[in-house]
């Protein structure tokens, strides 16, 4: 059996370009002052949950419930994520040539599954381990375990995992007893071991996986 995990965010879509879009629609929509607009860049810069939004209705006194925005943003993240359409066909070869892929993500898990619906990559994986499933986040072993429950397979078996996060995703990955492809772009900390393959785009990882096959 031929398995992957995938990180998301930075990895398999572009979060950056869909936050960005996301807190403009969302101060938009409620009128919201500029200094709204620059505490959200902020404060969602690296991960959202729904405390962020009961923070932002205390602070910027709002009459919605912070449930509401957070369904909101939710949705407006969802509607403005992107895949692009060659890393969409490269998740369909591997699933061709009969990988088992999984997406392993820190985050919400609501939100996360929701960008994976909207982009179509829900139908190219087998299972989801969001952080936000067990209010743990990667490099912890206990999500890749539960993202190897979800996909039917074993750790024990070997396999890989595909992320732009040094520490999440290779050291993890390492941990997990799994390959690791390392999406080069952040700074990599002093001391960690290297991955297997470093490339500058999921594409390439893919296609790595896929030489695999043959």
């Amino acid at each position: 059996m031929r398995f992957a995990f995938f990180d998301l965010d930075g990895t398999l879509v572009d979060r950056q370009s869909a936050l960005s879009d996301a807190v403009t629609g969302l101060c938009r929509s409620h009128a919201l002052p500029s200094a709204a607009n620059r505490w959200l860049r902020t404060e969602l810069a690296d991960r959202a949950t729904a405390a962020d939004f009961a923070r932002l209705r205390e602070a910027f006194d709002l009459d919605t419930s912070a449930a509401d925005l957070w369904q909101e943003y939710v949705d407006l993240m969802a509607a403005a994520v992107t895949c692009r359409p060659e890393v969409l066909d490269g998740m369909a070869r591997l699933r061709e040539a009969a990988w088992t892929i999984g997406v392993i993500t820190n985050g919400a898990g609501d939100i996360q599954r929701a960008k994976l619906a909207e982009t179509g990559l829900a139908a190219l994986v087998d299972g989801v381990a969001a952080s936000g499933d067990l209010e743990i986040r990667k490099p912890d072993l206990r999500l890749f375990e539960l993202g190897a429950t979800r996909c039917g397979v074993s750790l024990a078996d070997g396999g890989w995992m595909v992320g732009d996060n040094p520490a999440g995703d290779i050291e993890g990955g390492h941990h997990a007893g799994l390959r690791t492809i390392w999406l080069r772009g952040r700074p990599w900390p002093v001391g960690l071991p290297a991955a297997n393959h470093v490339v500058d785009d999921v594409t390439d990882a893919i296609t790595i996986l896929l030489n695999e096959t043959e």
